[in-house]
């Protein structure tokens, strides 16, 4: 499965899609820091990192004809800033919005299939009319946004072309918890395959949740023995819940969402090596409190000049609180653990802040192949 990536980051979607089963042509980045992370675990050799082409280019820049029929899959995040609800909420307006590139960089290659994902708030109702142009481009790439066209009166043209569509689409939101990230973090995932192939790409279904955390905390404490740790009490927010799950008289059938404790219990106290180094200055305040060990991690929060305050911090059970470690935070991510950042905590912190988790880029990945193995067949 041959793939080509966009908008790369650190490599939290390529790992995960390489976990998948893709081969990546080429990634490409135009952020330094970032770039140089990923040449920094190629050049030493890291597994599937070692194999990766990384172009330090504006995807602007590219020319996508010379893939045109080689390619599987295109994926990546377009920036999500002018979409995030801590942003400006430019949409379209904002330079840094790269959906038309997306959609560019599918109508010139056209691969049997790509993935994109970005920002919740993409499909909040402030957005949601925008998203719905980028889907319909995506569907009709062949037929490009005119001069001085409206994304409004483009969506109309779109809506009711007749040409037949080049692809398939599916929007979701999805939680990266819900597909084994030890981080709760809601992202638009876009899915489409090329309507030639015959099949039609399917939302995510989640592989773990909840229920099943709360049934082994609070119905069996197998959770805490696991941990070597006494049964804790029960959680007021939780006893209906688990009441429930109790009166139904058996596991619930997904695997437990994975808690932060759960992604890392094992490092134990920062040692300074391998990017597990304590960070002074932690600090909680209303809104930011950081993030209690034994559910998924709040999301990783990248500012523009570095952590937001109060943010990235474990929340312990005596209420203090401390700053996640790089190697903390790259669990989170679905990193490995010889997957180092070369730059500052701070510039490691916001690139991971920015980072698909490789678990969902891997059920993600997963997930769609198998619709290609389907067409194929």
């Amino acid at each position: 499965m041959r793939s080509l990536e966009l908008f790369a980051g650190c490599g939290g979607l390529a790992m995960g899609l390489a976990w998948a089963g893709f081969h990546h042509e080429l990634l490409v980045e135009r952020d330094a820091d970032a770039v140089a992370t990923l040449r920094f675990n190629r050049d030493r050799g890291i597994a599937h990192v070692r194999d990766w082409p990384i172009e330090d280019r504006d995807v602007r820049s590219m020319d996508w004809r010379p893939y045109r029929g080689r390619l599987d899959l295109i994926s990546g995040g377009p920036p999500c800033q002018p979409f995030g609800i801590g942003g400006k909420k430019r949409g379209p307006e904002d330079g840094r919005d790269m959906w038309p590139e997306a959609v560019r960089a599918i109508r010139e290659a056209r691969p049997r299939s790509f993935l994109f994902e970005n920002v919740r708030n993409l499909a909040s109702p402030t957005f949601r009319p925008y998203l719905n142009w980028v889907v319909a481009c995506l569907r009709h790439p062949d037929l490009p946004r005119r001069e001085g066209e409206s994304h409004l009166a483009h969506l109309e043209r779109l809506e009711t072309a007749q040409a037949a569509p080049a692809y398939e689409v599916v929007w979701q939101v999805a939680n990266a918890a819900d597909h084994g990230a030890p981080q709760s973090r809601h992202r638009v995932i876009v899915q489409g395959i090329a309507t030639d192939l015959g099949v039609r790409p399917e939302p995510l279904t989640p592989s773990h949740g909840q229920d099943r955390l709360l049934w082994d905390q609070y119905v069996t404490g197998e959770y805490w023995s696991r941990h070597g740790l006494p049964p804790a009490a029960m959680r007021g927010p939780h006893a209906a819940r688990v009441a429930t799950l109790e009166a139904a008289g058996k596991p619930p059938a997904l695997k437990p969402w994975t808690t932060l404790r759960d992604a890392i219990a094992d490092l134990g106290e920062p040692n300074g090596k391998s990017g597990h180094t304590h960070r002074a200055g932690a600090r909680a305040y209303a809104g930011h409190t950081g993030s209690p060990l034994d559910l998924p991690a709040k999301a990783l929060k990248a500012g523009d000049h570095g952590v937001p305050g109060g943010e990235n911090m474990i929340r312990f059970e005596d209420g203090a609180v401390r700053y996640l470690t790089a190697r903390e935070a790259a669990r989170l991510a679905g990193l490995p653990d010889d997957y180092e950042f070369p730059r500052s905590w701070s510039e490691t912190m916001r690139q991971l802040g920015n980072a698909v988790p490789a678990a969902l880029g891997k059920a993600a990945g997963a997930h769609l192949r198998r619709r290609l193995e389907t067409a194929r067949a």
